[in-house]
C-alpha cells in the first residue's frame, strides 16, 4: 500500500448511496457514471489495478478503463486474475488471447500454497485437503478468520474454506504484494443482495482483515441486459475491425457478420454457448443453449447455473474480502 494511504485521496465514499440501477435509466446515463468513476479512480489512486475474470462485467469495466485512459493520457493499470485451479480452460484461453491483443500487463493471483498440495497429490476438485498440510498463513485464515474447527476441507471452490483460501487469500496477498490501493471492479448491484448496498468508492481498511485498499467500481448501475446492450452496441464495434457501427446481436455463435469469428469478439464463448454466469469448472452449468444475453432475463436468475448462490455465504465472504 502506498505511504499516506488514504489521506491522499479525494474521493467520495457516499457515491451512490441508496441508488440502484433505475437511477440510470438510459445506456447513455450508465455509460457517463461509468466513465466518471474509471476517470476519477484512474486520477486518484497511485496504483490502482483491474479485477479481470474473463467474465462480461470485469471485461466491460475493463473496456471502460482502456477507453479513460487513451482519451485521458491516463496509464492503463495492471489486470489481476484470479486463479482458483477450476477455471473453464476456455476462460484461460479468452484471457491470454486479449491480454496479448489489448497489449494488458496481467497478474495471476493464485494460493500456491493450496495448488503446490493439489498437484503433488494428484488431486481432483472435491478431494479433502488436510489443514494441517497448509502454511501457517493459510492455516490461520482457516483456523482463526473461519473459525473452521474440521481436520479438512474440500478442494472446491464453491464452499467457504475452498472460496476464501482460493479467492481471498489469493486476492488479498497479490494486493499486499503489489502495493495497490484501489482496486477497479466490475460488481453490479443488481446481481446478488450482498452488493445491492455498496458505493462507487468503498472503503476496506481495516489491516486486521485485508491489505488496506479501496473498491472502485465503475458498473454497478447496470443490470444484465444494460451489460449486454453495453457490448453490442460499444465494446464490440468500438475494438473489432469489421463490426458494423450500429451494433449488430448475432443469434448464435455462427452468426458473425463480415466472415468475423467468436476470436474475433471479446465475448467469453461460454456465453456463446448458453452460460449467463461464469463460475468453477466443476459447480457451473449453462441454463439454455441459447447466447446469454438472448435468454429471458427478467424472469430468470442469472447465477441460476452456480451452486454458489446463498447470501449469507457471499455476506461472510465479503466481509473478509471476496469481491
Amino acid at each position: 500500500m502506498p505511504e499516506g494511504f488514504p489521506d491522499y485521496l479525494d474521493v467520495d465514499y457516499t457515491d451512490g448511496e441508496g441508488e440502484s440501477p433505475e437511477d440510470y435509466p438510459t445506456i447513455q446515463d450508465k455509460i457517463e457514471k461509468a466513465i466518471e468513476v474509471t476517470k476519477t479512480g484512474l486520477e486518484e489512486y497511485e496504483n490502482p489495478a483491474v479485477m479481470w475474470t474473463g467474465g462480461k462485467d470485469s471485461t466491460l469495466t475493463l473496456y471502460f478503463i482502456k477507453e479513460v485512459a487513451e482519451r485521458y493520457d491516463l496509464e492503463t493499470p495492471p489486470a489481476v486474475f484470479i486463479d482458483h485451479y477450476q477455471h473453464f480452460d476456455e476462460i484461460h484461453d479468452f484471457v491470454d488471447h486479449w491480454a496479448e491483443k489489448w497489449d494488458l500487463d496481467v497478474i495471476y493471483a493464485r494460493n500456491e500454497d493450496v495448488g503446490q498440495y493439489v498437484e503433488e497429490n494428484d488431486l481432483e476438485p472435491g478431494d479433502d485437503i488436510p489443514v494441517s498440510e497448509l502454511s501457517e498463513h493459510n492455516q490461520h485464515h482457516v483456523r482463526d478468520l473461519l473459525e473452521y474447527e474440521e481436520d479438512t476441507f474440500p478442494f472446491l471452490l464453491d464452499t467457504y474454506v475452498g472460496n476464501h483460501l482460493l479467492k481471498t487469500v489469493a486476492l488479498n496477498d497479490t494486493l499486499e504484494e503489489h502495493d495497490v490501493d484501489g482496486v477497479i471492479s466490475g460488481v453490479r448491484w443488481d446481481e446478488q443482495e450482498a452488493r445491492a448496498d455498496e458505493t462507487f468508492f468503498s472503503p476496506r481498511h481495516d489491516p486486521d482483515i485485508y491489505p488496506p485498499h479501496d473498491r472502485i467500481q465503475p458498473i454497478l448501475q447496470f443490470d444484465e441486459a444494460a451489460v449486454w446492450e453495453a457490448f453490442w452496441n460499444f465494446v464490440v464495434p468500438d475494438t473489432v475491425e469489421g463490426f458494423p457501427e450500429e451494433g449488430y446481436v448475432p443469434e448464435s455463435g455462427d452468426d458473425l457478420p463480415n466472415g468475423l469469428t467468436q476470436d474475433d469478439i471479446p465475448v467469453s464463448p461460454k456465453y456463446f454457448a448458453g452460460f449467463r454466469s461464469l463460475g468453477s469448472e466443476v459447480s457451473t452449468d449453462k441454463t439454455t443453449d441459447e447466447p446469454a444475453w438472448l435468454q429471458d432475463m427478467e424472469n430468470t436468475t442469472e447465477r441460476a447455473g452456480r451452486a454458489q448462490d446463498k447470501e449469507d455465504l457471499m455476506e461472510r465472504l465479503r466481509d473478509l474480502g471476496y469481491m
